[in-house]
């Protein structure tokens, strides 16, 4: 179908959105936000590769097909599905955005014969659209992996960049992707292995829409904005001037926080910790051990609440184990890291990890309350743009203490570049000697801030050779985006690898 004019001309935040996105070109962009672009692709290949090796990603091969397949849309589907479940999925302000804003151009670049440059900027403008539009339904119902907005949009983004589609087409598979989008049950979220389909299940609604939208089926330009629309729904707060506030000037990608392991969200700091004093605790005996205290901030206290209803021993779903504050925690203090093999068997039977689980006991910290909301990402900036509207989300995410005790909110930012993502812990081991020791961090390993914008480069290495890939295509990433069409091919044949046999993989 040609698209005309009158398409083109349609008012509403989809259509200012797309036509900003449609025309965003490789000279566009900022070095920095192309290097943390790059490191990005790379980290996501790496969860890939990683939910490969586990048993539930052979399941999904099973049921779907390999990652690179002839078919990109199935291909995409794949992808997005083996990268997430697994917490090793990177974030920003706001959302969980790699598993669609990666994995999508991924495989329309291969089938494309896109360029690395072209390749690099689909992700970008993936990441612009998906977590703006994420931005504006923060303060609502779904966060994290639940909030499956983020893929729909980052699926629609990051396909149709690489197809150079009109601005028109991107209104319309924007407004079909987003016109009945999945409402998550925490139930079956948490209780089952129904969170290896979460990302897969919108990726395909969006390669749907794409399909629809190139076929002359319409969407509706104003359906985020409109009283009967998306953020209706899907927002308690709607932040309809997040969509398009600051195009080209405030990036998103900046916020990117990177994951090193498999947790969180809102456990990596005490993760983290836990890894720090492993050798403090070397010849000690889990039954030497009498207590585990995590202090954290309200959020991590949500998360723990919410997860070890479902993570209570062996029998947990493997995909519910990521998000178990106890189980995490226990484990990276017991084995110095924290990797995707203790997410199967015969780590998941393992009676001392569980016995030391039992022995973790989470506590709020008012001040690691107050960093968290200081930060950019989770929710910071979306409550400081909400002003005086935030209290309502406050309110019911908190009580009426955590409106106390933030005080009035600070003016959103104007740069995103020094963006932050504070998720704090201190973990205090004690020993029934009378001995303790503790740990403490504000910002994890890979979080958005001054360290990992220093060296986002070497920490996604570090995490894609842990996974089994190799040197050389590890380094070959830092130049991802001056590649033509037969170099980024071949490395992404051979950054993804084979689907390993069943002695592969980490059971």
């Amino acid at each position: 179908m040609k698209e005309t004019e009158e398409q083109t001309e349609r008012g509403g935040l989809l259509a200012e959105l797309a036509e900003w996105a449609a025309a965003l070109r490789p000279d566009d962009l900022p070095p920095r936000v192309v290097e943390l672009a790059q490191s990005q692709v790379l980290s996501q290949l790496a969860a890939i590769r990683a939910g490969l090796a586990h048993p539930r990603g052979r399941d999904l091969v099973r049921a779907f097909g390999p990652p690179l397949q002839d078919d990109p849309a199935r291909s995409a589907c794949v992808l997005a599905g083996l990268g997430s479940w697994l917490n090793l999925d990177d974030t920003a302000y706001a959302g969980h955005l790699s598993n669609s804003t990666v994995s999508v151009p991924v495989a329309y670049a291969r089938a494309l014969g896109l360029s690395g440059a072209e390749l690099v900027t689909a992700v970008i403008v993936a990441n612009e659209c998906a977590a703006r539009v994420t931005a504006a339904s923060t303060l609502g119902p779904f966060r994290g992996q639940m909030a499956v907005q983020t893929s729909l949009v980052g699926a629609v983004s990051g396909r149709l960049h690489c197809q150079g589609a009109p601005a028109a087409r991107w209104t319309d598979a924007l407004g079909l992707a987003l016109s009945m989008p999945p409402w998550t049950l925490h139930h079956a979220f948490l209780s089952s292995d129904a969170r290896v389909l979460s990302v897969l299940a919108p990726v395909r609604m969006s390669m749907d829409a794409c399909d629809a939208a190139a076929a002359g089926l319409r969407g509706a330009a104003d359906l985020l904005e409109h009283p009967g629309g998306f953020l209706s729904r899907f927002a308690d707060v709607p932040l309809p001037d997040a969509v398009t506030c600051g195009l080209g000037r405030l990036w998103h990608t900046d916020t990117l926080s990177f994951k090193v392991r498999p947790a969180g969200p809102g456990i990596d700091a005490a993760v983290d910790c836990a890894v720090e004093l492993h050798p403090a605790l070397r010849g000690v005996e889990p039954s030497q051990i009498s207590e585990i205290v995590v202090e954290a901030s309200c959020y991590t206290a949500y998360v723990g609440r919410l997860a070890e209803k479902y993570a209570a021993g062996p029998g947990a779903p493997s995909s519910t184990l990521p998000l178990s504050l106890r189980y995490t925690v226990a484990t990276a203090l017991l084995s110095g890291d924290l990797t995707v093999a203790d997410y199967a068997p015969p780590a998941v039977r393992d009676a001392d990890r569980w016995a030391l689980a039992e022995k973790v006991r989470l506590v709020h910290d008012p001040e690691m309350t107050r960093e968290l909301f200081r930060g950019e990402a989770p929710f910071g900036e979306a409550v400081r743009r909400a002003g005086p509207r935030g209290a309502e989300w406050l309110r019911a995410f908190g009580g009426e203490e955590l409106l106390d005790l933030l005080g009035r909110p600070g003016d959103p930012a104007d740069d995103y570049a020094h963006a932050t993502k504070r998720t704090p812990a201190r973990v205090t081991v004690q020993l029934a000697d009378g001995r303790t020791v503790m740990r403490e961090r504000t910002i994890p390993v890979g979080g958005a801030g001054p360290d990992t914008r220093a060296r986002h480069r070497d920490l996604m290495r570090a995490k894609f050779l842990s996974t089994g890939g190799d040197v050389e295509s590890a380094a070959s990433f830092g130049e991802l985006f001056d590649m033509n069409a037969k170099e980024l091919g071949h490395l992404l044949e051979t950054a993804v690898g084979s689907v390993p046999e069943e002695s592969e993989t980490c059971q």
